[in-house]
């Protein structure tokens, strides 16, 4: 009954926010004399707290609408090119008249993570590469809001799924998987390339996954083990409430993983928002935006089905399915010893508290029908687990070695 009772108090507090959204716009009237009092930017930053931590986030914009490539602006446009119930394949347009003195550039498809936020978590990653590539990301759907008719979804049909769009976009194409994906993405190139497919991607990059979570095991990882996958089914999974499309679908809720995240630094997140009301206080406009765009996207999250979520449990933390060789895809074996002409990036941050060090790199030991020219390997000194795909660290020093290594394996059309 969690979720009902989610939904029940999401529903009392609506008056409340109402009125303090009502009061807010009161208190920032220009002509309100008692606007810039600081009674009045006090009561108003109180108004504004309140408001943003009982308001539900609904899926956010990537609000990417140009890029920047040879120092020109160049138009970009949202379309979706590929459409399953569970994920739509988003393709980055970038206005064809602005490009003809453009020479040609990678496909890249960029796998987002399907582990409660949406792919918009992805902006920086995506941002830091339109310049560069020709970039499709994957926009997973709220579970809550598939209808209980178009079926399930697990981790066999993930896999499915990123060999689908292989397919559509050609054997030309790159991917890159951010976190959870790296397990189904390696996954789906090794089921590619044991079925000899004319598709295989020219190379794929893994960020701060776990393939193997043995290697410095995080708190996560811990739970994970300790706990067994029965206890997350027990505890965890639940049933969409009416009146959500996917109305009686069995899911692991988004705002219960994320009260876990929270959880874990629950102290960081509390200054944060002392800081916020501070800085209201105290007129620092800058500051206080800041903190609005990290948590409208870190708040904003989704539902996952009961089948995919405790499947990867089960599999990745659990068992270690992927490193004992025992992973299997629509009842075969995943063999990643099969994987010979896909080149292999991995990527891994100094300080990451999700991902250990050596869970990502431990792909390069799977891989041994790759020869070494093949492989590269980079950890990020000084960055956690968000730091490894946005932010200065990513985008400075992370980014341009993803794309030389893009390059560098990218075969180019012989000129006719």
């Amino acid at each position: 009954m969690l979720y009902h009772i989610y939904e029940m108090n999401h529903a009392a507090v609506a008056p409340l926010r109402a009125a303090a959204e009502v009061g807010l716009w009161a208190l920032r009237h220009p002509l309100n004399p008692f606007a810039e009092t600081v009674a009045g930017k006090t009561l108003a930053a109180a108004l504004d707290v309140f408001e943003t931590t009982t308001r539900r986030y609904g899926k956010p914009k990537f609000n990417l609408h140009e890029t920047e490539i040879g120092g020109k602006a160049v138009p970009v446009v949202e379309k979706i090119v590929w459409e399953r119930p569970f994920c739509d394949l988003v393709h980055f347009e970038r206005e064809a008249s602005a490009m003809t003195d453009v020479a040609p550039q990678p496909k890249l498809l960029i796998v987002a993570p399907l582990s409660g936020h949406y792919a918009t978590l992805l902006r920086g990653t995506v941002e830091a590469m339109l310049p560069h590539c020709e970039v499709y990301i994957t926009d997973w759907i709220d579970a809550r809001k598939v209808p209980l008719a178009e079926g399930s979804f697990d981790l066999d049909d993930y896999i499915d799924y990123v060999i689908d769009m292989c397919h559509l976009l050609g054997p030309d194409v790159h991917l890159l998987a951010v976190c959870q994906p790296s397990v189904p993405v390696f996954a789906a190139v090794a089921a590619m390339h044991d079925n000899d497919d004319p598709c295989v991607p020219l190379s794929m990059t893994l960020m701060g996954g776990p393939i193997d979570t043995r290697e410095s095991p995080t708190e996560v990882n811990r739970l994970a083990t300790e706990r067994g996958t029965e206890w997350y089914e027990r505890n965890v999974v639940m049933t969409v409430p009416w009146p959500h499309p996917g109305v009686m679908r069995r899911v692991y809720p988004g705002f219960v993983q994320l009260s876990g995240f929270m959880a874990m630094n629950l102290d960081r997140h509390m200054d944060a928002h002392w800081d916020y009301f501070d800085h209201m206080v105290e007129g620092d406009g800058d500051s206080a935006e800041k903190h609005r765009e990290f948590y409208d996207e870190y708040l904003s999250v989704m539902d996952m089905t009961k089948e995919f979520y405790l499947q990867t449990v089960d599999e990745v933390f659990v068992k270690h399915s992927l490193p004992k060789g025992e992973l299997t895809h629509r009842g075969r074996k995943v063999r990643p010893a099969a994987i010979t002409r896909t080149a292999l990036m991995t990527v891994e941050g100094e300080k990451d508290d999700i991902s250990g060090v050596g869970q990502t790199k431990a792909a390069h030991k799977l891989c041994t029908g790759l020869p070494a020219s093949m492989k590269t390997h980079w950890e990020q000194p000084g960055v956690g687990h968000y730091g490894v795909f946005n932010g200065s660290r990513w985008k400075n020093e992370i980014a341009p070695r993803v794309r030389d290594f893009i390059a560098a394996h990218t075969k180019h059309p012989a000129k006719g």
